[in-house]
């Protein structure tokens, strides 16, 4: 269940930089805290406003975390957008 909105999670540019290299591929917490000015535990913050408002997913692989764009969460993003354009 997200708690969330995802207009507030996506505000953040530190996020949309998360979502941009996720879109590529699905990485780990440490591939991606390797692109910001940020600590790993800061990234690890930004990908839970990520999970808890749906947009991105996690799945175990071993002791690996990996984190992946959940293209299902933009559906809300996509309706409010989508009304501009009808």
């Amino acid at each position: 269940m997200s708690t969330m909105d995802p207009f507030a999670a996506i505000a953040d540019p530190n996020r949309r930089y998360l979502l941009e290299e996720l879109r590529r591929s699905p990485k780990t917490v440490n591939e991606l805290a390797q692109g910001l000015p940020i600590s790993r535990p800061a990234v690890s913050q930004h990908l839970k406003a990520l999970l808890d408002s749906n947009l991105v997913s996690v799945t175990n692989e071993g002791t690996k975390r990996i984190y992946a764009v959940n293209s299902r969460g933009f559906d809300k993003l996509n309706l409010w957008l989508d009304q501009f354009w009808a």
